[in-house]
């Protein structure tokens, strides 16, 4: 058998004395997961980073300011060592052992007792990683299965209750690695996925043959409207005990009408989980380059929807004051409206040479941008074709831009 060969052990340490000696960057990056482990953690150090120091300040750890001394080991479970003081690790190492204790040396790992393996979760699963003299190696292994369960590209069947369940899932502006972890993770469980017209359709393919895709636009509404369509086949296949994920663009709650349908399942007594998504009305611009704020040009950002006219009754936007504010204006949905909008800002007091720039289909390989003014957007999103999806910046923080696009 190899001589490397290390014997894998969960510690639970809660409540139980550790022992740290040192307060550097090793520390540092140990420190926060013995702290999640609940425990009773005391820090031998002359000095500490800034970070370690915050965290005995929080009274997560308490640090004496000083360096080892015999018998600072006494009612320790587990100690780590990670000083650069030779002559202090071997002492302390020397204690350690004598006293039974499991002791992990950042400075020589033959001389240690323990290892340290390189570890990761993943929805209550701990991955931990050894793989001897190699922790560049141990790292990339742990990273490979901790983004495999996150993604679902590693099938880790578990028992779960078969209980209604219905995730509503913000799958971002388009381009599929945009989708959080999470989300993605949910719709790898998932056995039925409702998707909206703007989700990220490439995640579609990916997922098993028996996953039941419906096009949220196609559902047959008969005396209900479009929502309530939608609402009610959520509602039939979580209670037929399925996992439902609601699969949205961008955000849930942005322009979205996910709260309608979190407010419909509650009321039909449904578990609803909500998971954010990017939001095209920051990651669009940014993903043509345009910041929403930028030092000395914009200290603000105002997100607003276009669907609506703003002669429109049912309008609840207020456009002059709108028109008064200094930052960037989003719009979502404008490409109809924006000719109007536009002009209507202008009366309102907005320059009519505000740079404006409409990003089609954000970032996505069919993205495109159209840079114009308030003065000339509505003729020039005619004239090149413009169509929805597409996101229309208003500001100055376009023209940090634009000549990239001239």
């Amino acid at each position: 058998m190899s001589e490397n060969f290390a014997y894998p052990v969960g510690l639970r340490l809660s409540g139980r004395r550790v022992v740290v000696l040192g307060a550097g960057q090793v520390a540092q990056r140990r420190l926060p997961a013995l702290i999640a482990a609940g425990a009773d953690i005391l820090l031998i150090s002359p000095s500490a980073t800034a970070s370690v120091e915050a965290m005995a300040e929080a009274g997560e750890v308490r640090w004496e300011r000083r360096r080892y001394q015999e018998g600072d080991f006494e009612g320790a479970w587990y100690v780590l060592i990670t000083t650069d003081d030779p002559e202090a690790n071997a002492a302390a190492s020397a204690e350690a052992e004598a006293r039974r204790i499991w002791c992990v040396r950042s400075d020589d790992a033959e001389a240690a007792s323990a290892w340290t393996p390189a570890t990761g979760r993943s929805e209550g699963v701990t991955v931990a990683v050894l793989t001897g003299h190699d922790p560049r190696r141990s790292a990339a292994v742990r990273d490979a299965v901790v983004e495999g369960l996150r993604d679902g590209t590693l099938a880790a069947p578990r028992h779960r209750a078969r209980g209604p369940r219905v995730a509503l899932v913000g799958g971002g502006p388009g381009d599929p690695d945009l989708i959080t972890v999470r989300g993605r993770r949910l719709l790898a469980e998932a056995d039925v996925v409702v998707a909206d017209r703007l989700g990220p359709r490439d995640l579609l393919d990916e997922l098993p043959p028996h996953v039941e895709v419906i096009d949220a636009a196609k559902i047959p509404y008969g005396r209900f409207m479009a929502q309530e369509a939608i609402n009610n086949a959520l509602i039939e296949h979580a209670k037929a005990g399925k996992s439902v994920v609601r699969l949205k663009g961008g955000d849930p709650f942005v322009f979205g009408r996910g709260m309608e349908e979190a407010e419909a399942l509650a009321e039909a007594g449904i578990p609803c989980t909500v998971v954010p998504g990017i939001s095209s009305s920051i990651s669009v611009p940014g993903a043509a380059g345009i910041p929403v704020t930028h030092r000395g040009v914009a200290h603000e950002f105002t997100v607003v929807s276009g669907h609506v006219a703003p002669d429109d009754p049912s309008s609840l936007v207020d456009w002059a004051a709108l028109a008064r504010l200094r930052g960037t204006l989003v719009l979502l949905m404008a490409v109809e409206k924006i000719g109007a909008i536009a002009a209507t800002l202008v009366a309102h007091g907005r320059a009519a040479d505000t740079p404006v720039a409409v990003v089609q289909e954000g970032t996505t390989p069919a993205q495109r941008r159209v840079d114009a003014t308030l003065a000339t957007v509505g003729e020039r999103v005619a004239a090149e074709g413009v169509r929805p999806p597409a996101v229309v910046v208003i500001g100055d923080v376009v023209a940090l831009s634009s000549r990239d696009h001239d």
